[in-house]
C-alpha cells in the first residue's frame, strides 16, 4: 500500500486514478477536504476496494501516525498544499500552516514510522514530496531553465512556503536518514484542475459567456505539463529515484498567458462555437502583486537517469484538457453551486 495526502485535489486525483490503472496495489488516501479537496474527481473510485479515502489533516500528528501504524504504507506520496498564489497573498497564514506545519508533522510522522521498520521495508520506504518550480523564482526572457542546482529564490507567500517545505524535506534526508524524494513542477493542467487556475477558469467563464481576465499585458510564460505526463514521472521517481535527490518535471512548453487564452479560445470556437469568437471575451486586467514574469525547468536528469519523456505536447495536452471540460460540464456545474463539497462516499469506504 501507498499514502497520498491530498488526494482529493488536482494532482493528488489524478495521480490516484493514474496509480490504480497500472497497478492493483492500494491506495490510502488522507486529505482534508479543503475548498479545493473534491470527491468527485475520484468518482470512478467510489466503490473500489483499493482506494481507502479518510478525511483528516496532514497537521494532526496523532491521525497520520495511527494511519501509518494501522496500514503500513511502503511509500507517502505528499502533494497536500495550499496552491493558488492569489489566495496566499490574501491569506498568508493557511499557507505556512499547512505548507510549512503540515508539512514538518507529516515528515515527524513519517520519520518515527521508518525508524520502527525491519530490514528490507526499512530500505524500500520512501517518502516522496511533490513541490514546485516557483520556489526558484524567476527567469528573465532569455536566462536559462531551472537546474535542480539553482537557488531558491521564492517571491510570493506560497513559493516560500514550498519552498520551507522542500528545506525541511531535505533537512530530514540529510540529519536523520529518511529516504526523502523531492520533485519541482511546472504549471500543471488537464482534468479535474480546480477552476481558480488559468486554464479552467477560462474555459468556464468562455462557456458561461462571462469575461476571461488577463493579468497585465499576459507575456508572463511558463512551462506547461500535461498532468498526466506529471504522474507518470512520479511513478518513476518513486520506483528508481535515489534517495536524497531531487528532479525537475516539465512538459517542455513555454507559452505566454496570452497565447494559451488564445489557443484556448479556439479550441472552443472548434469544439463549442458560439455566436463570436471566444476571443472577444478576453479582458486584460491589473496584475497581480509581484507577479513573476517566467518560469521554465530542465527536465534533463529526470530524463537522463528515470528515462522519463513527456507524452503530451501542449497541442495535444491542451485539446484532450477542452473536451475533458466539455464532457463534465457537470461536474464543474457541482463547483460553481457548491453541490461538491456535499459529496460522500458510501459506509464502509471511508475508514
Amino acid at each position: 500500500m501507498i499514502l497520498v495526502t491530498g488526494g482529493a485535489g488536482f494532482i493528488g486525483s489524478n495521480f490516484i486514478l493514474d496509480w490504480l490503472a497500472h497497478s492493483d496495489e492500494p491506495v490510502l488516501n488522507l486529505d482534508k477536504l479543503t475548498y479545493a479537496g473534491n470527491l468527485d474527481n475520484l468518482a470512478p473510485l467510489r466503490n473500489d476496494a483499493r482506494h481507502i479515502f479518510v478525511q483528516g489533516d496532514i497537521g494532526e500528528r496523532a491521525l497520520v501516525s495511527t494511519l501509518l501504524a494501522r496500514h503500513r504504507p511502503r511509500a507517502l506520496l505528499h502533494f497536500a498544499a495550499e496552491s493558488h498564489v492569489d489566495r496566499s497573498i490574501d491569506s498568508p497564514g493557511e499557507f505556512i500552516a499547512t505548507n510549512i506545519n503540515g508539512t514538518f508533522t507529516l515528515l515527524e510522522a513519517a520519520r518515527a514510522y521508518w525508524q520502527e521498520l525491519d530490514g528490507a521495508r526499512k530500505s524500500a520506504f520512501r517518502f516522496l514530496h511533490v513541490s514546485t518550480d516557483e520556489v526558484y523564482g524567476t527567469l528573465g526572457p532569455n536566462d536559462p531553465a531551472f537546474t535542480e542546482q539553482s537557488a531558491y529564490a521564492p517571491n510570493s507567500p506560497y513559493a516560500a512556503s514550498k519552498a520551507a517545505s522542500d528545506h525541511l524535506v531535505r533537512a530530514s534526508h540529510h540529519t536523520y536518514g529518511l529516504p526523502t524524494l523531492t520533485s519541482n513542477c511546472s504549471n500543471n493542467y488537464g482534468p479535474c484542475q480546480f477552476p481558480e487556475k488559468l486554464i479552467p477558469l477560462m474555459i468556464a467563464n468562455a462557456l458561461a459567456g462571462k469575461a476571461l481576465p488577463v493579468y497585465g499585458d499576459g507575456r508572463q510564460i511558463r512551462d506547461w505539463l500535461y498532468v498526466g505526463d506529471h504522474c507518470a514521472a512520479l511513478r518513476r521517481i518513486l520506483e528508481a529515484g535515489r534517495p536524497g535527490d531531487v528532479y525537475n518535471v516539465g512538459g517542455q512548453n513555454e507559452m505566454s498567458n496570452i497565447d494559451v487564452v488564445h489557443t484556448l479560445c479556439d479550441l472552443l470556437d472548434a469544439e463549442a462555437p458560439a455566436q463570436a469568437s471566444y476571443r472577444a471575451q478576453i479582458a486584460h486586467v491589473t496584475d497581480r502583486a509581484g507577479h513573476d514574469r517566467r518560469y521554465a525547468v530542465d527536465a534533463g536528469k529526470l530524463q537522463r537517469e528515470l528515462g522519463w519523456a513527456p507524452a503530451e505536447d501542449f497541442a495535444s495536452g491542451l485539446a484532450r484538457t477542452v473536451r475533458w471540460y466539455l464532457a463534465h460540464r457537470d461536474w464543474a456545474g457541482a463547483i460553481a453551486s457548491g453541490a461538491y463539497r456535499d459529496v460522500r462516499w458510501p459506509a464502509g469506504v471511508a475508514a
